[in-house]
């Protein structure tokens, strides 16, 4: 019976331009919409399927402002039991300051339970700010072990396995629980909230907590947006005329002899 906390970011759902606040300590939401990245709903998905597979139960935690409630319920309407919001500013935190506020939930959570959640997942980065570190920085914290990078998370009594593709092949961890494991997109197809599930995550009761500390911030001297990559294409012709040119470039790109 697996306990799994996931723990997601609010961050802005841009679809194209990703432009910075004005002192380019974040990014500039003001004309976007708000969302969970991919990594956060796999890290949802695959703490939702754990809890199913072992008959235990996944809470959902977020830290930032009091808006961030509906990605709670995004996270309750495709089967999380619990959530948890630890409220603040997200703009005044760094990831130490995330790092330490999980710690405290997990830590609450063992002294009121008698037992630790078995794995906290993360998404394995922070899609507006690029940060990887709170997965790296709780785990230290926790002295537990933790993985980065997962795709797939299975449990077998107090064994986690954890999965992840590679340029290389394939890397496969066997580590003891409790862990703590980022999460990469791609290894599980994450669900989306049915109407149903929707209406049922709005009568789930949303835990509220105050930061623990004071924070400490980033230390981020400002972020900045990479140069777009420059493409060239070359015509090699048109019509049966231009057989022989694709037939060198598929030779020069070793698909044809």
């Amino acid at each position: 019976m697996a306990d799994v906390l996931v723990c997601v970011k609010r961050v802005p759902d841009f679809s194209g331009e990703v432009l910075l606040s004005d002192d380019a300590q974040s990014a500039d939401a003001r004309y976007v919409g708000h969302t969970l990245s991919n990594h956060d709903l796999c890290a949802v998905e695959t703490a939702v399927q754990l809890a199913a597979a072992t008959g235990g139960s996944a809470t959902v935690l977020t830290v930032g402002s009091a808006d961030a409630v509906e990605q709670l319920r995004t996270a309750l309407g495709v089967g999380c039991a619990a959530a948890v919001l630890v409220e603040a500013d997200p703009v005044t935190l760094g990831p130490a300051d995330v790092a330490r506020e999980v710690a405290a939930v997990v830590a609450d959570h063992e002294a009121s339970r008698g037992a630790s959640y078995d794995l906290v997942l993360l998404g394995n980065d922070a899609a507006d700010s690029g940060d990887f570190q709170v997965g790296i920085r709780l785990a230290r914290l926790l002295d537990r072990p933790v993985v980065t990078g997962v795709q797939t998370v299975t449990l077998d009594g107090d064994r986690a396995t954890l999965v992840s593709d590679v340029a290389e092949g394939r890397e496969t961890y066997r580590v003891p629980t409790p862990a703590v494991v980022t999460v990469l997109e791609g290894g599980v197809e994450p669900r989306y909230p049915t109407i149903t599930g929707r209406m049922k995550a709005k009568k789930i009761p949303v835990e509220e907590r105050a930061l623990s500390a004071e924070p400490v911030g980033s230390g981020r001297v400002r972020l900045r947006v990479p140069a777009p990559q420059s493409s060239t294409s070359t015509l090699l012709g048109e019509g049966p005329e231009a057989a022989p040119a694709v037939v060198d470039l598929l030779q020069q790109l070793g698909v044809a002899r």
